[in-house]
């Protein structure tokens, strides 16, 4: 399972591995043949040759052992080697006798041998600095980075384990740093991939194996979330069973502006396996959402104003609510001061429901979170069985700080809010944070534009709650079981998972650009049935 990692981790990690009986050539060969594997891919959709850019260190034998592993399979490759000393090479005396063609960077002062090997390359491999970077990158070397970035369009490039000038810590890059179009990130991920600007670097993700021996686990700073991890985590589907044996999910959203984002939180619970799903909205919004959602029960509730919920609500609403399964309250309710009132009411009353034992697994979504923002102490006696769902914006007011401050440091503001709070949190955006409130985070694999439109949280939302109804160990009773408090957790991994998986689907279907959120609900039960599937072949 592979964890989110310092460089310093990933050190003591390769030591260990040594001392388990793992040297370090051996899980440089299985580094390589990674990068070749991923290589070969990319390769796939644009033929051509391979420019391997090998530098002195370890990051270099990589590049080296990928370059013969290419090679043998009858790919042409070069390797342009730089400052790497020429004496006992054996990983550039094992790609020689390969058939790679090794050129010096020193006998190239004017670099005009590497314009000819980059305009003849259809991949750019960058293995020249890794993990080991400490300081700003020599004139010399930023200089070799400048030329191939000036014939680099239309040429894939692929970086070894980080881009060469990226901090793999912090994620600060240099100036002259290439952004990959993939990384192949080595055993572990390197916490800078995940962190701006370095993210914006990385392109896609891919871990490699290196071959590290069991015994060799670090747990690092975060579990970086794998399908193998999620698909054990999916709610088992009877053939014998009927609908209240998925769950009963209960979703109060909407107002007068905002109808649509009820709409999409319904539709994502069903699609997520909920066996039904129930609106609790204002009286004058059920008939125009009733047409839309042809599956949803309704619970119409007397409205402050039109579509705006306020304290007149609360009575029929805490009556239903033994009905159900799990909750979800947000999407869409609005700024009005009254549903302001409305959501801080519904949310202390669920509080002290929990103090007693008696207490569903909660989302708190959108305008919910905007209305607690305004409520010191709002998280008290909420418990783990709750969880938040904030984007950065929302993260910022909860947290009465700036929203470029949460972005920079996303793992441990996640971390220091769901210990604070005693929550789950869930920080939207790319590569998002799922970090309970004791114990180790996770974050997402995914980073797509397609998620980056109107409604997609909502899709979020509902998903996580169609997981969370279903994982309830005592349906029906209103009881929160320890068991389920630990299933929000494990929910809000899945559900984030599912739904990033959703957006990499789209993004394959229609482009970067042009998707909607409405266009990733049938791709939510797809994206689980690939998990399904894919556990179904390694058992």
């Amino acid at each position: 399972m592979p964890s989110i990692v310092t460089a310093q981790q990933m050190r003591e990690c390769e030591q260990r591995s040594a001392q388990l009986g793992v040297p370090p050539d051996v899980l440089m060969d299985h580094a390589g043949s990674s990068v070749a594997n991923v290589a070969a891919g990319l390769l796939e959709k644009r033929p051509g040759g391979v420019l391997v850019l090998a530098g002195p260190g370890n990051n270099g034998g990589d590049g080296l052992v990928a370059a013969r592993y290419l090679r043998e399979s009858g790919l042409p490759v070069v390797c342009y080697v730089w400052h790497r000393p020429t004496d006992s090479d054996r990983v550039g005396e094992a790609a020689l006798a390969a058939g790679v063609s090794l050129v010096r960077a020193e006998t190239d002062p004017e670099r005009s041998r590497l314009r000819g090997l980059l305009r003849s390359a259809a991949l750019i491999v960058d293995a020249l600095l890794g993990t080991g970077l400490s300081r700003p990158l020599s004139d010399e070397l930023r200089a070799l980075l400048t030329v191939v970035a000036a014939e680099r369009p239309g040429r894939a490039l692929l970086a070894v384990d980080v881009p060469t000038g990226l901090n793999s810590d912090t994620g600060q890059v240099d100036e002259a740093t290439l952004a990959a179009d993939v990384t192949v990130t080595l055993g572990h991920v390197k916490a800078g991939l995940l962190s701006p600007p370095g993210a914006r670097y990385a392109g896609r993700l891919v871990v490699g194996d290196i071959g590290l021996p069991p015994g060799c686990e670090c747990p690092g700073l975060a579990e970086y979330l794998e399908a193998a991890t999620v698909s054990a985590l999916l709610p088992a589907r009877s053939r014998l069973s009927h609908k209240g044996t998925f769950g009963k999910a209960l979703v109060v959203a909407g107002s007068t502006r905002y109808v649509g984002a009820a709409a999409l939180a319904c539709q994502a619970a069903y699609r997520a396996g909920a066996g039904l799903v129930t609106l609790a909205c204002g009286r004058s919004l059920q008939p125009v959402l009733a047409g839309k959602l042809t599956e949803t029960t309704f619970l119409p509730l007397p409205e402050e104003s039109p579509g705006a919920l306020g304290a007149g609500a609360l009575p029929e609403l805490l009556t239903a609510l033994p009905d159900y399964d799990a909750l979800l309250v947000g999407p869409g309710l609005g700024g009005d001061p009254a549903t302001v009132g409305f959501v801080h009411r519904l949310v202390g009353e669920i509080a002290s429901r929990a103090q007693m034992g008696l207490a569903l697994p909660l989302v708190l979504d959108a305008d919910a979170l905007n209305a607690l923002a305004k409520l010191p102490g709002w998280w008290t006696g909420l418990g783990a069985g709750a969880v938040v769902t904030p984007h950065p914006g929302e993260m910022a007011r909860l947290l009465g700080t700036g929203m470029a401050e949460v972005e920079k440091y996303r793992l441990e503001m996640a971390r220091r809010a769901a210990a604070t709070w005693g929550v789950v949190v869930v920080l939207k955006g790319a590569y998002t944070v799922i970090s309970p409130p004791s114990g180790r985070p996770a974050v997402s694999p995914f980073a797509t534009p397609a998620l980056a439109t109107a409604g997609s949280g909502d899709v979020l939302a509902g998903t996580l709650l169609g997981l969370a109804a279903q994982g309830l160990s005592t349906r029906g009773s209103g009881l929160l079981s320890g068991a389920a408090t630990v299933w929000t957790f494990e929910a809000a991994k899945a559900a984030v998972y599912v739904h990033g998986r959703a957006g990499e689907m789209l993004e394959a279907e229609v482009g970067l650009s042009g998707g909607v959120a409405g266009d990733l609900l049938p791709l939510l039960p797809r994206a689980q049935r690939e998990l399904r599937e894919a556990s179904c072949a390694r058992s």
